[in-house]
């Protein structure tokens, strides 16, 4: 089964931790999984190394980090309450024209499990310590 109501958003210039969120739901927790390992085999065949994983475990909301863009594939009900689409587009209606330049990052994968904060300030110190172990 494909991905379900998959969006993509342009977030350069709003957050240095990526170009590009895609935020995709699957119908139940082993779909989740599986859009998630399908998303991680596509890009090693493509050549994109995988930077991070994060909620494999409990499968409510996978975050797959593939540096310059960060793949969010969330049960309805999960991405229906972090609201990422209505967060982000808020943001970006809002968001200056210039784009900051972007400072490399640590190419270390998270152990940990946990759903990814959804606030991009949270998100970035979630990411930044997860980062480091």
């Amino acid at each position: 089964m494909k991905a379900v109501n998959v969006k993509v958003l342009d977030v350069r210039g709003l957050t240095d931790i990526a170009d590009t969120f895609v935020i995709a739901s699957g119908n139940s927790d082993r779909h989740v999984r599986s859009i998630a390992d399908r998303v991680i085999q596509s890009a090693k065949a493509a050549g994109f190394p995988t930077h991070g994983l994060e909620g494999a475990r409990d499968s409510e909301w996978v975050l797959v980090d593939l540096n310059d863009v960060i793949v969010h594939v969330m049960l309805p009900r999960t991405r229906e309450f972090y609201g990422l689409e209505r967060l982000w587009e808020g943001e970006a209606d809002s968001a200056p024209a210039a784009r900051p330049k972007r400072q490399a990052r640590a190419k270390t994968k998270s152990k940990s499990g946990s759903a990814p904060a959804a606030r991009p300030k949270a998100r970035a110190r979630a990411k930044s310590a997860a980062r480091t172990h």
